[in-house]
């Protein structure tokens, strides 16, 4: 079998490590004993890029239990679980191309790896599958019926797309699904960005200036954490709405500019480019810690940082000190990427449940639907969203009320009123 990972000999490691994230994924269990019957993607090839990590792993088990041919790739060259790669390749039997740490040129050969299986249905998680695809002869992956993405990211870059009519096949956007962006990319990155940047520096956050750049799901989630962490927290936004939402939910709000003066810590969570940038750096005091939860290592002008500096030494794991000329110290957490999967596991397994969920209902929606989408950027269908939801309070053992036919008529009709 074609693969490309560290180590085959992790994969008894990276077993055990499925198997509890799969005790923590009830809505996916359901969703694979339906598709063990009915095997809904039988003969379908899929072509996955996302983070190998162990709730990718049960995602995977997933989608060859509905029928379907799966290889796998990863979506950051600094998000893969080495010993989860090689159970997925050792007992799963599907190619993986990841490596945990591997260079840009690797990476992108590992894309290139596998598309060569020719996939039916493409998975992205920032759209580099996608983008790579885009790239060549229309031809070269004509048998493609559609496809999701996962992240706010991606979903911007399809959006673009679609939008100059280059878009090639249909994509759902798994991240604007309710069940995804409203707990994934509150909850999940809020507790495993914290987690990375304590992993990286074991920090104290209380008591420290924690500067949220971005007030989307995921800067709403991560400056709750931190807040309850006892960080006083500062949200700088170029949205006038998201910026007064932050003041009404008890943050302090301002430029960046001058948020550089005072800030302890910095992440960005925009999905933008150079949002703290070298005017921003020259203005930090000795020792703030700069750090990025947004899909691509972009949002931190990095080459500015190095010119800046006169020296820069790895002082701990995922932790780069850099020295500028006036002797003040700034801190770079995992080369700019994703921290809470640089430096940590990313999202907890019991809110993957549902973002992964969204996957392997979309791609069965897809395999079914195919014939009738256009070349767009689809949202998950509402039914997708609501069984999702209704599987995860089942799983909790929770019970919602339901509406009563006089209740119903009411929310119907105009003539009833006060």
């Amino acid at each position: 079998m074609n693969f490309d990972i560290k180590d085959i000999n992790l994969a008894k490691k990276g077993a055990l490590r499925i198997e509890w994230a799969r005790n923590n994924m009830p809505v996916l269990e359901s969703v694979a004993k339906r598709f063990e019957q009915e095997k809904p993607l039988k003969g379908l090839d899929i072509a996955a890029c996302l983070h190998v990590t162990t709730e990718t792993g049960v995602l995977m088990e997933v989608l060859k239990v509905g029928g379907a041919q799966v290889v796998v790739c990863a979506s950051n060259p600094l998000s893969t679980q080495d010993d989860v790669a090689a159970s997925l390749a050792k007992n799963l039997k599907i190619p993986v191309f990841a490596i945990k740490g591997e260079d840009t040129k690797t990476y992108y050969k590992h894309i290139v790896s596998a598309l060569s299986f020719q996939p039916n249905i493409t998975m992205d998680d920032g759209a580099d599958l996608v983008s790579a695809i885009h790239r060549v002869s229309a031809r070269a992956h004509s048998n493609i019926i559609g496809g999701t993405e996962e992240t706010t990211t991606g979903v911007i870059r399809l959006k673009a797309l679609a939008g100059e009519g280059k878009l090639r096949y249909p994509i759902v956007a798994v991240n604007d699904a309710l069940t995804k962006h409203m707990f994934d990319n509150r909850y999940g990155t809020g507790q495993s960005t914290i987690d990375g940047i304590v992993r990286a520096t074991n920090k104290l956050l209380a008591g420290s200036v924690f500067v949220v750049c971005g007030y989307g799901w995921c800067g709403r989630g991560l400056a709750m954490r931190a807040q309850g962490m006892g960080a006083n927290v500062i949200v700088t936004e170029v949205s006038a709405l998201k910026g007064l939402e932050a003041v009404m939910d008890g943050y302090r709000v301002m430029t960046i500019k001058e948020a550089a003066k005072i800030g302890d810590i910095f992440v960005t969570v925009t999905g933008d480019v150079n949002v703290i940038r070298r005017e921003h750096f020259v203005l930090m005091k000795n020792g703030a810690i700069i750090c990025n939860s947004g899909h691509f290592n972009a949002e931190i002008e990095i080459p500015g940082l190095e010119k800046l500096a006169k020296s820069k030494k790895v002082i701990r794991d995922y932790t780069v000190e850099y020295i500028l000329s006036n002797n003040r110290k700034i801190y770079l957490l995992g080369e700019g990427r994703l921290i809470n999967l640089a430096a940590a596991e990313g999202h907890p397994a019991s809110v993957m449940d549902m973002s992964f969920a969204n996957q392997a209902l979309c791609a069965e929606y897809i395999a079914k639907n195919y014939k009738k989408l256009e070349k767009q950027v689809y949202k998950v269908p509402q039914d997708i969203d609501e069984s999702i939801a209704d599987l995860k309070l089942k799983s909790m053992g929770i019970k919602i009320d339901t509406l009563t036919p006089e209740q119903k008529k009411y929310l119907s009709s105009w003539e009833m009123g006060t």
